[in-house]
């Protein structure tokens, strides 16, 4: 079978050194191996910080979560046959739909086998991408749809930072806040996308110093209960191996938990798109016939890792930075990067580590991560030329984004409730498409009005 069958036969890239300024390094090409390798990690910096992070805001193995990142990306590459450069972290997406399902009674294992059931319905819809072409998607999903529910995804999870993370150490917490808010605007380069890993960092450090200096902190608990406690308890990270296989964990199914988590899918397909289209443009090459493959890898990839006890996984903007600065789309530098991930996960200190994350610490960080998923889909809209004027555009948001943002339920049956994202998420979609559908049916010769989601010719001509 020939080697590049899964993407793993790269020529080498001129000489092997750095491309010169204006030249690409190709997915199929690689530099020499010492700076492939470095590559490699600078990818996993890049990807450390919201890869782990994500996980622990939603109560899952931080540690089994970066290991099956790893594998993740080895899937990923393989199904898209090297042709899609991307490493595979933890998603956000799913964090309002996990702390819906855990506010509703959930356990890990309810919310596990709602990201496998979820991450299984992507991949049926990746492959549909691939057979029928990607304008299913748009159909479906107009600019107008997707960027709502990545609003309403990012917005639903306040909440979470006001009553959760931010009363366990508010001042810790706005101190990293400010952290994560200057390394992102004022540093350049790799440094700028690491930004919420020198957050935690700083707030590790600063928690650290306030327990040496003041003692133990008086306050609620991840829990909510007041208790007197330090900031940084290392008693576990002390105990722990430096060799081991994480903990694995089985799902369970509950219907209920599953409609709480699909509509997570909208933002990660947005993602998926997004970042091939990023890669064929940077590239220079016609990827779309890569675009189902995509989706599908992502979506395979989601329910192997959940089935396990890991997390959620999408492909990273941070690694689009990376490539983006050093022009080496390799995809041999992200192998690299996913068995660095696996060793990683492989090591039960780093595990509780992170667990030992203070709770002002991911105040500090989430505020600033929620805020930007939610800001994700108003750039969708702006990106898009998104017409407000337009009565299906503006009615459909405004009544999505309203009940998914203010929690608004909608009881069906004694055990079954809508609300939140998913009820958001299903509010937009029939609403757009019903509207859609009676102004098609009204408009003169059943001419429909654009479904991108878009201004029309006419009104964008009037508005300039």
């Amino acid at each position: 079978m020939p080697a590049n069958r899964f993407g793993v036969g790269w020529t080498v890239h001129g000489d092997g050194r750095p491309p010169a300024p204006g030249v690409c390094v190709r997915p199929d090409e690689r530099l020499a191996w010492p700076l492939t390798i470095g590559l490699g990690m600078q990818h996993v910096v890049a990807m450390f910080g919201a890869t782990f992070v994500f996980p622990t805001v939603m109560g899952l193995d931080a540690n089994l979560a970066v290991m099956m990142s790893g594998l993740a990306t080895v899937l990923f590459l393989v199904l898209t046959k090297g042709k899609v450069p991307s490493y595979l972290g933890t998603s956000a997406a799913f964090v309002g739909a996990v702390a819906a399902i855990r506010a509703g009674g959930g356990d890990t294992p309810a919310v596990l086998g709602a990201i496998v059931v979820s991450g299984l319905v992507m991949a049926g819809i990746g492959l549909l991408v691939h057979f029928t072409g990607p304008q299913v998607i748009h159909r479906l999903f107009p600019p107008a749809v997707s960027g709502a529910v990545v609003l309403l995804i990012g917005f639903n999870l306040a909440p979470v930072v006001a009553h959760t993370y931010w009363p366990q150490d508010q001042w810790v917490a706005l101190a990293t806040t400010a952290v994560v808010i200057g390394a992102s605007a004022l540093l350049r380069g790799v440094w700028a996308r690491i930004a919420i890993f020198l957050g935690l960092l700083f707030g590790f450090v600063l928690s650290w110093i306030l327990d040496l200096l003041t003692g133990p902190l008086t306050g609620p608990d991840a829990t909510g209960v007041e208790t007197s406690h330090l900031r940084v308890d290392l008693s576990a990270v002390a105990a722990a191996d430096w060799f081991g296989l994480p903990h694995l964990q089985s799902p369970d199914f509950h219907t209920s938990a599953v409609l709480l988590a699909l509509p997570a899918l909208v933002a990660l397909i947005a993602e998926n798109t997004g970042h091939v289209k990023a890669v064929a443009e940077m590239t220079g090459t016609d990827l779309d016939a890569s675009m189902g493959r995509a989706i599908a890898a992502d979506g395979l990839a989601t329910a192997v890792s959940s089935a396990v006890g890991g997390a959620p996984t999408t492909t990273f903007a941070e690694n689009i930075g990376v490539m983006t600065a050093t022009r080496v789309y390799s995809t041999a530098a992200y192998w690299i990067a996913a068995a660095v991930a696996v060793l990683f996960g492989l090591c039960p200190k780093f595990g509780a580590l992170v667990a030992a994350t203070p709770g002002g610490v991911l105040g500090g960080i989430t505020v600033v991560l929620y805020g930007m998923i939610g800001l994700m889909g108003a750039q969708i809209w702006i990106t898009n030329r998104v017409d407000f004027t337009d009565q299906v555009n503006l009615l459909s948001i405004a009544v999505g984004t309203v009940m998914g943002i203010g929690g608004v339920s909608l009881r069906l049956s004694n055990s079954f409730t809508l609300t939140g994202i998913a009820l958001g998420t299903i509010a937009t979609l029939l609403t757009y498409h019903l509207l859609r559908l009676c102004v098609h049916e009204r408009t003169p010769g059943g001419r429909a009005p654009a479904q991108d989601g878009a201004a029309s010719p006419e009104r964008q001509h009037a508005h300039r």
